[in-house]
């Protein structure tokens, strides 16, 4: 045994899509390997992707699988034996098709198949070689690259049918490498024949070309001769150390701004990093940070230095690709590509101030919104008026006792009324990221309150997993609003999300509704608040508020069992369709507390059979007649009740739902007695409904948390 290496060098490869090459490339050659019998199941691999190649390691891979022992399915006994005994011709001919022949027949084995008895031919096939089963690992692991966008290109002119023969991949291929231990692999790929050099970095390699005496010094020859460090996780890990160590030197409590995803792309785009302190002048900090941030990141690929207080600082970090001995010339190259980008900010950011979020209103009904739902300033009027209705809902749930502060009419009239408005403006409609975040800034420029501002910049919010909740009650009407004009008009017009499709985000606004309702604990009732948002859309609809309830609370399901609900625990709950989701998860704890009783499985079975009786007899009236308990086990069930059941009733009215569900534990014994003692079905019709009604009274009781049945097993 010995290890493997295969690298396959390419032209820059695209960088949002090379780490998922790179673990794609080493995923599926490895376990191709392994399926083959050429390398262990627990066989290490270790991947590498850099800009330019897309690499594996395996340690000991073998040089031949081991033989296997094959058993093919001939035919029936029926067809392939005469009565004699004796081969027919078609069985011989499907021997000779497998490379036997007749004196094979006595040794073939019987096996009934189905219905009849079938011949069987046992033989050996010998293992593939590692030259034979690499070859098929990396036509297959090329086959299965999650590739963004194929390049069709000719092969080079030293291949079979120079100019005539094209090849598909994401970027031209140049050098293709497979060392086993110390020797070359002959394979093949892309019109490439394996060998062992490669390239190293474009300016600034030790060595052209780079050779690699065996597998194993794959990484330290290309980080010494090629000056690249192949390996992507370390590359990440030394641009985070460098961006580190940069932020100390420039002092004051400055850090790089942390994200993943632009961290991963600059790590794709560099082969040896080497970061460096830019400046830009200190005038645009004028500009909102948010905008100076995301040109930095999204059209340069900086790493914008934030102050000890989290505020944009007018330094920056580069992370280059060369590491000259003077870098004054790529600094300086750096901070002159930058500044067209920030004064480009700073002249939409003035010209948008000039005008009112109030004057652009009427700017709105030029967008076409959908061509089924008008346009945006259609759009806006829809919204408008779901947040008064979810304002009205809120009021009146403080009439009725709720604590749950209630905003003012106006501002959310306002908020809602100017939300939309940043849209028109010059800054959005070149950072599209910013919609809301730059209403907030023209919100506070022309006047407005600050409790508007922020309704106004967080009505998108919640807008992923994770994301922060509007910061005011204001802000969330308006956003509560926004997300249920998109839900309600969708679904109102057929335009639901299909397996991997959902263009409008339904799954992320329904999400974000629940996340509110629950986090927030709003006193509004799901249903009452999506049928309070239909009659904004007027004639332009079908009501679809029943579905789009039930697609909530399947989103909601969903993201319970991801918080680490288990799927009884969520079933149960969910089964009772709780209107105030701010009460689930106070449910759920109280499940997950019963279930943990040693009472618990016994009264979850007895309240399913309790269901499944009700479900035989039409309108059980929930009604008990003492007078008529006769047996000693019902009237011991009845008193129990008697007992246990205000309790838990007061309990749950109180919003202790762990204690009303725990108080019914002490009916366990009862119960048991109940359906061991008495025949509910009796044929006495007033017995028989009187006991029907103790059930009933029963199961109401016990399932006001949740759905106990659904903890049965």
């Amino acid at each position: 045994m010995k290890n493997l290496l295969v690298e396959l060098f390419v032209e820059e490869l695209p960088p949002k899509a090379l780490k998922k090459l790179g673990e794609a490339f080493a995923s599926v050659l490895a376990q191709s390997l392994k399926s083959q019998g050429l390398a262990e199941a627990s066989s290490p691999v270790i991947e590498f992707a850099s800009p330019r190649r897309l690499a594996v390691h395996i340690t000991g891979a073998l040089p031949q699988a081991a033989d296997k022992s094959v058993l093919a399915k001939l035919m029936p006994v029926t067809v392939g034996l005469d009565a004699n005994g004796a081969a027919t011709p078609a069985l011989l001919k499907k021997l000779t098709a497998l490379g036997a022949d007749a004196s094979v027949v006595p040794g073939l084995k019987r096996a009934v198949d189905g219905k009849a008895e079938a011949l069987f031919y046992e033989s050996t096939v010998k293992g593939a070689t590692l030259a034979e089963g690499l070859q098929v690992a990396i036509d297959e692991a090329i086959a299965k690259l999650p590739i963004p966008k194929v390049m069709t290109y000719q092969l080079q002119s030293d291949c079979e049918l120079p100019g005539w023969t094209s090849v598909s991949f994401v970027r031209p291929a140049h050098g293709l490498v497979a060392l086993y231990g110390n020797d070359v692999v002959p394979v093949k790929a892309l019109g490439l024949k394996s060998g062992r050099t490669t390239q190293g970095h474009r300016f600034e390699a030790a060595v052209s070309p780079v050779v690699l005496q065996n597998a194993d010094s794959y990484a330290a020859s290309l980080h010494v001769d090629g000056a690249v460090i192949a390996s992507f996780a370390e590359r990440r890990a030394e641009i985070v150390r460098q961006l580190q160590a940069a932020s100390l030197r420039v002092g004051n409590g400055a850090t790089a701004i942390e994200d993943d995803a632009l961290l991963d792309e600059v790590t794709a785009l560099v082969e040896r990093p080497n970061v460096l302190v830019c400046n830009f002048e200190a005038e645009f900090l004028e500009v909102p940070q948010e905008c100076l941030i995301l040109t930095m990141k999204a059209n340069q690929k900086y790493f914008p230095l934030l102050d000890a207080q989290g505020k944009l600082t007018h330094q920056f970090l580069v992370v280059s690709n060369i590491s000259p001995a003077d870098a004054s010339a790529v600094i300086g190259g750096n901070e002159r590509v930058v500044r067209p980008r920030l004064a480009d900010a700073k002249f939409f950011f003035d010209q948008d101030r000039k005008k009112t979020l109030e004057s652009r209103v009427e700017s709105l009904a030029k967008v076409v919104y959908h061509n089924k739902l008008g346009t945006q300033g259609e759009r806006t009027l829809r919204v408008s008026h779901i947040a008064q209705a979810i304002h009205a809902l809120l009021e009146h749930a403080a009439i009725s006792g709720n604590t749950q502060a209630v905003p003012a009419i106006d501002h959310v009239h306002t908020a809602a009324r100017l939300a939309k408005t940043d849209l028109v403006t010059d800054m959005v409609g070149e950072f599209p990221e910013l919609q809301g975040i730059m209403g907030g800034y023209y919100a506070r420029h022309d006047g407005w309150s600050e409790e508007v501002a922020l309704a106004i910049e967080d009505h998108y919010k919640p807008r992923f997993a994770g994301d922060d909740l509007p910061r005011n009650t204001t802000g969330l009407v308006v956003a509560l609003a926004d997300k249920l004009e998109t839900l309600v008009g969708m679904f109102g017009i057929g335009n639901l999300p299909t397996g991997d499709k959902d263009p409008f985000a339904l799954r992320r606004h329904a999400l974000g509704v629940t996340r509110m309702l629950v986090e927030k604990d709003l006193p509004l009732d799901l249903t009452t608040l999506v049928q309070s948002a239909t009659p904004a859309f007027g004639d332009k609809i079908q009501d679809a508020s029943l579905a789009l309830v039930d697609f909530i609370y399947d989103r909601l399901a969903g993201a319970l069992r991801e918080q680490g609900y288990s799927a009884q625990e969520v079933d149960a709950v969910l089964a009772l369709r709780p209107q105030r989701l701010g009460d689930i998860p106070k449910r759920l704890l109280a499940v997950r507390a019963f279930a943990a009783l040693p009472e618990s499985p016994a009264l979850a079975a007895a309240n399913k059979r309790i269901g499944n009786i009700l479900k035989k007899t039409d309108d059980v009236d929930a009604h008990v007649s003492e007078v008529l308990l006769q047996e000693d086990a019902e009237k011991a069930l009845y008193a129990a009740m008697q007992c246990e059941l205000p309790k838990a009733q007061t309990q749950w009215q109180a919003g202790d739902y762990t204690g009303s569900l725990q108080s019914l534990a002490a009916l366990r014994a009862p119960v048991d007695a109940f359906f061991e003692d008495v025949m509910v079905n009796a044929e006495q019709v007033d017995l028989r409904l009187n006991r029907l009604g103790l059930l009933k009274s029963l199961h109401i009781a016990m399932n006001r948390v949740a759905d106990l049945s659904k903890l049965a097993s």
